[in-house]
């Protein structure tokens, strides 16, 4: 599984999708999310503003997979 390294605690969900170069912008990460189409640890999530942290997994209905990791 691919992992995406963070320089902080913790990040808002939509703003670790575009980290991750998932999405360009903004707007398309809302859209993503509540669609329904994101999951955090196994758990559909549609709350944009979810703050997911390191050893967290995330995954996408498009069958994209990833865990958080930090940056020392």
């Amino acid at each position: 599984m691919k992992e995406i390294k963070i320089k902080t605690e913790q990040i808002q969900l939509d703003q670790l999708l575009k980290w991750a170069n998932i999405v360009n912008s903004g707007g398309e990460a809302k859209m993503l999310i509540q669609s329904e189409q994101v999951f955090v640890n196994g758990i559909l999530e549609t709350r944009r503003s979810t703050k997911v942290k390191p050893g967290d997994q995330i995954g996408l209905t498009s069958g994209i997979k990833f865990i958080i990791g930090r940056e020392p």
